[in-house]
């Protein structure tokens, strides 16, 4: 044991400093666009069980590699963290991702949402390190609100701008559609000049509020008065059929938000005990369910909204010829949202003047076949979807098993970029990257698996090493899961295994100790 956590310390390090170079690298280096989402669950997309029409993302897959044990931290926040820094957590001396792909001749670009935890250094916020960025902080409207006040600005080259102020294609505007506007305009420049370009799009959608076009919402109305019972176990079938999970897997129960220290708003407080809760779909009356389907009807057509985006960028890359030079990636900043955060029960999710969420049951529908939610360790809030194509470099229609974390996104495009890691940065030294190349597993091949695999806030946190993981919630004991046989985590191991979970427990506070976690 005591041998064990120094070889766990010293590999990560070791891989985190990999700088090499691809051999057989195209006579230009490659455009890297990577997509992410917000809120959407793991089987929220076509291509991984839903029944949501997401043909362009189907088709990034059916081209490219679907992973199915890829994690997030969890929340938007620490995720895009560690996203742009390569690190689980750190502070002075943490490295932009965009400083090194810009320093290897790249044009770098930032289309979307902006959100960092505290320890992120200024220095490293989207103003600071990207040509050009369009973003907002957190949280906004994806509609003009009638009051023309937004609940959080938006920023276009470090200046605060309204809809009135921005030239877009679709009006009127609304937050996804403009952001590709501004992506795609900007990446006009580098395609003339032959330079390699690095485009961000941190899309909003589909976090709350519920707000979709009307021509999208009309796609979905209706079809989900089946029920949520009824789509979950359909979407379970499809994905066993998808070799997205095995055959054998077993889906989990049907489950509402346990999270015992996130409130909600005040008022309507005999409808807001019902949100948390899953309810049997055939109990609820018939006005609930009508209600319920519009607000999945809503959900639904911003991701396929997202979707018809994504086809845009598509198309322009293949217009331009360089689509198949292009690494595109797609992943979910965490697991579907369970969250009250409605405003006005007053007025149905979908419109401008709406501020509505998601219902627990619904979220528990996205998650499938996982247990529980956003912020949650559990595989229900951290393991989500990720999409790789890169027909030069990736066979089509694959299924990658191998784990993997999104601080190995750094290593994998300073490679891609023939970059190299700064020793210093604003007169720090630099922190070590925590992650490793994703190549080999692009390639075909196989990698050491990472040291250890860490998400889920801090009272919900999820620790694994191997194929076995730590994980508690609410800050209760730990519960231990053999994933290969247990993907679900349906089989609490830490009675019947206590050498191993004393073993995982000791290694992770080792880990937060060096790390600062």
């Amino acid at each position: 044991m005591k041998y064990i956590l120094p070889l766990l310390l010293f590999g990560l390090l070791q891989s985190c400093q990999n700088t090499n170079t691809i051999k057989d690298a195209p006579h230009s280096k490659p455009n890297i666009v990577l997509i992410m989402a917000d809120d959407i669950g793991f089987s929220d997309i076509g291509c991984y069980g839903s029944e949501i029409a997401t043909p362009n993302l189907d088709r990034l897959a059916g081209n490219g590699m679907r992973f199915t044990q890829f994690y997030n931290m969890a929340k938007c926040n620490p995720t895009r963290s560690s996203l742009i820094t390569g690190l689980y957590k750190g502070g002075n001396g943490a490295v932009p991702l965009p400083k090194v792909l810009s320093e290897a001749g790249y044009a770098t670009f930032q289309s979307g949402k902006e959100h960092f935890d505290p320890w992120v250094p200024k220095y490293c916020y989207t103003d600071n390190i990207f040509d050009s960025a369009f973003h907002f902080w957190a949280t906004t409207e994806y509609f003009e609100p009638p009051s023309s006040e937004f609940s959080r600005p938006f920023f276009l080259h470090s200046k605060e701008v309204k809809p009135a102020d921005l030239d877009f294609n679709q009006k009127p505007f609304y937050k996804t559609d403009v952001f590709t506007d501004y992506g795609l305009r900007w990446i006009e420049q580098p395609i003339k000049e032959k330079k390699p370009f690095f485009l961000y799009l941190p899309y909003h959608a589909a976090h709350y509020p519920l707000q979709a076009r009307p021509e999208d919402i009309a796609l979905y109305r209706g079809k989900y008065k089946v029920g949520w019972d009824s789509i979950r176990a359909a979407r379970f079938e499809k994905m066993k059929k998808l070799g997205i999970v095995p055959k054998d897997t077993r889906l989990s129960p049907p489950e509402g938000n346990i999270n015992r220290f996130r409130g909600h708003p005040k008022g309507y407080e005999e409808i807001r005990k019902k949100i948390p809760l899953y309810r049997p779909w055939n109990s609820l009356s018939e006005k609930e369910k009508d209600d319920l389907d519009l607000e999945m009807a809503v959900f639904a057509g911003m991701v396929h909204r997202l979707d018809v985006n994504i086809g845009r960028v598509i198309d322009k890359l293949e217009q331009e010829g360089i689509l198949d030079n292009t690494l595109i990636l797609f992943l979910t900043d965490n697991g579907s949202c369970p969250f009250d955060s409605n405003k006005d029960f007053e007025i149905p999710p979908g419109g401008a003047d709406s501020y509505r969420s998601l219902s627990a049951a619904w979220a528990n529908v996205g998650n499938t076949p996982f247990r529980y939610f956003k912020q949650f360790g559990h595989e229900g809030g951290c393991n989500t979807h990720f999409i790789a194509h890169w027909p030069e470099k990736i066979s089509a229609n694959s299924i990658n098993n191998s784990p993997g974390h999104l601080v190995d996104i750094f290593p994998t495009f300073m490679e891609i970029a023939q970059g190299s890691y700064p020793k210093t940065i604003n007169d720090y030294p630099t922190l070590p990257l925590h992650g490793k190349s994703l190549m080999p597993l692009f390639k075909g091949e196989s990698r050491t698996p990472p040291a250890f695999i860490i998400s889920g806030l801090d009272k919900f946190r999820m620790y694994r090493e191997g194929n076995w993981k730590i994980v508690r919630s609410n800050n209760e004991a730990w519960e231990l899961y053999n994933l290969a046989e247990d993907m679900t985590e349906l089989n609490n191991l830490a009675k019947s295994h206590p050498e191993k979970l004393q073993e995982l427990e000791q290694n992770y506070k080792a880990v937060v100790d060096t790390l600062g976690i």
